[in-house]
């Protein structure tokens, strides 16, 4: 981290309008607090002095009590407070809660580096470049240890854990180029875990895409990664093995041999292809696939599952009732 880093500076840039929320929450609670707690402190302080030991000062009972004003006392800066409350609730709630037309980016962190790809498929390493007026949905995992992505202009930072999804949303509204760390420690060259986040007009952006060494569509690549680890081999018609179809599996209810019925999300998913032998066997199969656990690096684990995301169902219109 060098001197010139925006995260040095005394309040960095905000480029949202979740960001200028979050600075006007900050600033507004801390005026409310100064205005509470320095008219406490000023009273300390000329009380002290006023009857320090010694002095000549009239110490008898004044005789004046007013629960009245010790109600308000306590009343007033708890309503004041539970205004500030409610207000970063919901810009908490907001910040949870992506558009449906947010653009998902895929983002992967790995020690010590950050790797992004985006919907068409072009993948950047500690660079992100995304469009201004756009919802832009980050999905992050790890691929190794726990780290944490912090976007300093965006005010917004969350955790990337191994084996788990995070995610976080966004929508920029100024063009300009800013610093993006890991705020977790994680290893020796924690410290070095940084790029640049760049939001570009719609138009520069398509651009950008263009230009920037476009490689095969998610869809595509998973495809191949469908092909190279031998999943056609078993799970494709006329396979010798007896596994299940995959077409129309992602979103479908899978009944298990254990009698439980699941959705086959993303997660499921993940789990069944490390994990093949855990409790997700389906009915009327026998378990003989392999784990891919350690062989399968995350970036294409996500691909793949996009590929099977995307894979439709048979002509029939049966959406197939098992799993990979």
């Amino acid at each position: 981290m060098t001197p010139n880093h925006a995260a040095l500076e005394l309040w960095p840039a905000a480029v949202s309008g979740t960001a200028t929320e979050t600075d006007l929450l900050i600033l507004a609670f801390t005026v409310l607090t100064l205005l509470l707690t320095v008219p406490v402190f000023v009273a300390i302080t000329y009380f002290a002095l006023r009857y320090r030991e010694g002095s000549e000062a009239d110490r008898s009972p004044s005789g004046i009590r007013s629960n009245l004003i010790e109600i308000s006392w306590m009343l007033i800066p708890f309503l004041l407070t539970l205004i500030f409350f409610v207000w970063g609730a919901r810009v908490f709630i907001a910040s949870k809660n992506a558009p449906p037309d947010a653009m998902v980016i895929e983002a992967i962190g790995r020690q010590w580096m950050w790797k992004f790809q985006h919907p068409t498929g072009q993948a950047e390493i500690n660079d992100l470049h995304v469009p201004i007026g756009q919802p832009i949905r980050l999905r992050i995992i790890s691929q190794d240890v726990i780290h944490a992505l912090y976007l300093p202009a965006l005010r917004l930072q969350v955790a990337a854990l191994p084996d788990r999804y995070t995610d976080l949303w966004f929508k920029a509204d100024k063009i300009g180029t800013y610093h993006l760390y890991c705020s977790e420690y994680c290893g020796t060259d924690h410290s070095v875990m940084g790029g640049e986040i760049s939001f570009m007009n719609p138009g520069d952006y398509q651009d950008w895409l263009t230009h920037a060494g476009a490689q095969q569509g998610k869809v595509a690549a998973g495809r191949t990664l469908y092909e190279a680890y031998g999943c056609a081999g078993c799970h494709d018609p006329g396979s010798a093995v007896k596994a299940p179809s995959l077409a129309g599996l992602h979103g479908s209810q899978v009944k298990l041999a254990d009698g439980r019925t699941v959705a086959a999300d993303d997660a499921w998913l993940r789990e069944k292809i490390l994990n093949p032998n855990g409790d997700r066997l389906a009915e009327g199969y026998k378990q003989v696939m392999p784990s891919f656990a350690g062989r399968i690096p995350e970036d294409e684990l996500g691909t793949l599952i996009d590929f099977l995301k995307s894979y439709t169902a048979p002509a029939s219109g049966k959406a197939a009732q098992a799993t990979p």
